[in-house]
């Protein structure tokens, strides 16, 4: 199948479908010279999009890196068929950004500099927000210009250095624990606890296209939800459906949700 009826069958369209052309683009350089290939960093969002391309195609030789073992943000890697996935290096570099603590420098603060340089969100993977520096995972082609030329966020002066992968200091992943009951395990219905609202409200999010179960977007109030999913809503958060229990002598589900704070 080509890439067009490819990108036609999965209902890319716009920047999506740009974008997913490119991962197709990537996966077949990696064929055409037998040599790894990769593609920018991917959000959730993007990756999830992705995959069930690439799993459309019957593209299996690849890997996701996003510099630490529980990256958000991650690039695709594609391997060609001689190469072991164990010896496979991402093209990226890890860089830390110290400041004064008493600036108080937040995400915002950091990318906002990184795009007055003019380097585009895609370049950079995740950025890991501590007391007194940043940590950053970039693609190694824009490495060296930070290093020479990001000194500062706003007002704040930037120490700009390289690191190991293995000293990179993501922050604690945060997570609030909602133990509650639900009349089923539709989308509406786990929504409405993990997000604290109506039953209702959470339906109406769900059909205004404001939702995503597993970072893919999702339109349809009924659809079961299972252990494991994450749902996550515009301006709302997210979280995950960590457990599913017992049914309580009234017939509602018994669930644990964990609410990233």
């Amino acid at each position: 199948m080509d890439k067009a009826k490819l990108l036609d069958r999965l209902g890319a369209s716009g920047d999506d479908r740009l974008l997913l052309a490119k991962v197709l683009d990537r996966a077949e350089q990696a064929r055409n010279r037998n040599a790894p290939a990769s593609t920018d960093f991917l959000s959730p969002s993007q990756q999830a999009q992705a995959g069930d391309l690439l799993r459309l195609a019957g593209i299996t030789d690849y890997t996701a890196a996003g510099g630490y073992e529980g990256a958000e943000r991650r690039l695709l890697l594609f391997l060609p068929d001689w190469f072991a996935p164990e010896t496979a290096e991402p093209p990226v570099r890890c860089l830390r950004a110290a400041f004064r603590a008493e600036d108080k420098v937040n995400h915002r603060d950091i990318l906002g500099s990184l795009m007055g340089l003019g380097i585009v969100r895609e370049k950079i993977g995740d950025i890991l927000i501590g007391t007194e520096s940043a940590d950053l995972i970039v693609m190694d082609t824009i490495a060296g210009f930070l290093l020479q030329n990001w000194t500062s966020a706003g007002r704040t002066h930037l120490r700009v250095s390289e690191i190991e992968p293995a000293d990179l200091q993501p922050p604690e992943v945060r997570c609030k624990e909602i133990r509650d009951t639900v009349s089923s395990l539709r989308l509406d219905a786990v929504a409405a606890a993990g997000f604290r609202t109506s039953r209702g409200k959470a339906a109406e999010l769900v059909s205004a296209g404001r939702v995503q179960v597993n970072w893919r977007a999702c339109t349809k109030p009924d659809k079961l939800l299972a252990e494991g999913d994450t749902v996550s809503a515009r301006g709302l958060g997210k979280f995950r459906l960590a457990s599913v229990g017992g049914t309580t002598r009234k017939g509602r589900v018994s669930v644990v949700i964990q609410v990233y704070v």
